[in-house]
């Protein structure tokens, strides 16, 4: 996108990617559809960004979800607005769109170099980096914007190698760590065994005096999914701090507990647990996930029964590692970089994307704040460089 910016202002472009093929993360965000931004109107879309809110709104007002819908419409992609609010191309793929846009970089004369990854700089400023067969190669350019990713999804490119190399120059950074990602959950082995991979949908958790609706996934380790990814920032750093922190999920998110004790009333003397649970119209999957939230043996008080439905505790261990999260936080921090992204400590150095501080649920705000950023840096290039970027 930055590269877009500075080519549509007539800037001379040249794209360094240390990969065989450009826009391989983008793909493997389209790889669900590609959720491109999110329709809900604006205070609470900026919200969504948490501490970081505040740097980003008047990046995000200058490049809004608005635009990014006619920025991909541009390019012969329709967009639609799903039930929940989340924004896609009619294609639900990735790859028409990044073909588009590449051949439009081409025609603003945007030069790509493949298998090229970024070193830092030499003693007089150049950018150092490793090329093809192993060459070093050396490039000086008026302005350069890094946008090399957080962590995640390394075998993409992203490995967050650039941290040190920024360290040294005297830029502060936050730890990387892992965002959107699940968390390990200390399964029986029979539970794990039998529903690993089955979900859990129209639920709510709840942690830390927030609740959140959405859908989870049992997994193999723990469990995943956009409802505890909505919680990954309190909850990593609950566990950091305290150790392992207790979710709370209410299987039933809009039943009363009155209108569940009616439900469960209904069954008839001597019948078993389950099948009082069954006949209520919870799934296996879900009366198994009460006994491992509650103990094994549900039927000591059965009018406790709506109660623990509406709050099944569970109890995570850890976040996953940041090489297993969609996205991560940490980065450059904010008093690292001035209102045109560019770094305090070396001048015509901007920085875009998952490299800065901060970090959103999914749902269409993590590409949304890539592009916006994009936009903020290559502006911030064009004003530095004395040039006046086009609208």
């Amino acid at each position: 996108m930055a590269a877009e910016v500075l080519g549509t202002a007539g800037a001379g472009v040249d794209v360094y990617d240390r990969m065989p093929t450009v826009g391989r993360k983008f793909l493997m965000a389209g790889r669900g559809g590609l959720n491109l931004t999110h329709s809900e109107p604006f205070e609470a879309f900026v919200s969504r960004y948490g501490a970081a809110a505040g740097r980003l709104r008047p990046l995000l007002e200058a490049f809004p979800p608005t635009r990014l819908i006619q920025w991909a419409e541009s390019l012969g992609e329709p967009t639609f607005v799903g039930s929940s609010g989340r924004v896609f191309p009619k294609s639900m793929k990735a790859s028409p769109l990044l073909r588009g846009w590449i051949a439009r970089l081409r025609v603003y004369g945007v030069q790509f170099h493949l298998r090229h990854e970024w070193r830092g700089w030499d003693e007089s400023g150049a950018l150092l980096f490793r090329g093809p067969d192993d060459a070093d190669i050396r490039v000086r350019a008026d302005a350069t914007i890094l946008a090399l990713g957080g962590g995640s999804w390394p075998k993409l490119g992203s490995d967050g190698g650039w941290a040190a190399i920024l360290a040294r120059e005297g830029v502060l950074l936050s730890p990387l760590v892992p965002s959107n990602c699940g968390f390990t959950v200390g399964w029986r082995d029979m539970f794990r065994t039998r529903f690993a991979g089955q979900p859990l949908k129209n639920i709510a958790l709840s942690f830390g005096g927030r609740t959140i609706r959405g859908e989870c996934t049992i997994t193999g380790y723990g469990i995943e999914g956009s409802a505890i990814y909505a919680l990954t920032a309190s909850l990593r750093d609950a566990i950091a701090v305290s150790g392992p922190a207790n979710v709370f999920v209410d299987l039933r998110p809009d039943a009363t507990m009155a209108h569940l004790g009616e439900k469960l009333a209904r069954a008839r003397k001597g019948e078993s647990i389950s099948n009082v649970l069954r006949k209520a119209g919870l799934s296996p999957l879900e009366i198994n996930l009460l006994r491992e939230g509650h103990g094994a043996n549900l039927a000591g008080d059965k009018d406790a029964l709506p109660g623990r439905i509406k709050a099944v505790p569970l109890t995570l261990l850890a976040p996953q590692p940041i090489t297993r999260a969609i996205s991560t936080g940490g980065g450059v921090t904010w008093s690292s970089v001035d209102d045109h992204l560019m770094l305090r400590a070396r001048p015509g150095a901007f920085v875009a994307g998952e490299m800065l501080d901060w970090e959103a649920p999914t749902g269409g705000y993590l590409l949304q704040a890539c592009f916006a950023t994009g936009v903020a840096a290559a502006r911030g290039v064009l004003q530095h460089l004395g040039a006046q970027p086009t609208s």
